[in-house]
């Protein structure tokens, strides 16, 4: 019995440093989003917002990258931000997004999020929209 309590203990170790790192990861990824400029924070909140959702959402969707200006440049006022030509990538393709987010806290907080996911990008066309290969 004492045995096996002493191999388990590397194992606990293990498992208590990667649980321990988790919030610094966390708090890291905070810290440097607050460093971006107001625009650039709430853009970067709505496009993960983006990519979670259709993520949960879209079976067989695994988003792991959006440009939010692809197709048409995005409107931001009063913290709510409007990407009407984004792309999102999963699985190797991409796919026409567009998408209103509204933020708070001065853009740490999406308060509300639609989207509608549209039809496939053709590779010939992903150069001149800035969708760059897996």
């Amino acid at each position: 019995m004492e045995t096996a309590r002493i191999a388990l203990l590397p194992i606990a170790c293990a498992v208590l440093a990667t649980v321990a790192t988790v919030p610094a990861l966390a708090r890291s990824n905070e810290e440097a989003l607050l460093r971006l400029a107001p625009s650039a924070r709430m853009e970067q909140r709505c496009n993960a917002k983006a990519m979670g959702t259709i993520g949960r959402e879209r079976k067989g969707m695994r988003p792991d990258e959006l440009v939010a200006y692809a197709f048409a440049d995005t409107k931001l006022k009063d913290g709510l931000i409007l990407a009407p030509g984004a792309a999102v990538r999963s699985r190797g393709k991409w796919y026409r997004l567009s998408y209103s987010c509204q933020t708070a806290d001065n853009g740490t907080q999406v308060t509300t999020f639609t989207y509608t996911l549209g039809s496939e990008v053709p590779r010939d066309q992903w150069s001149q929209h800035y969708l760059v290969p897996p």
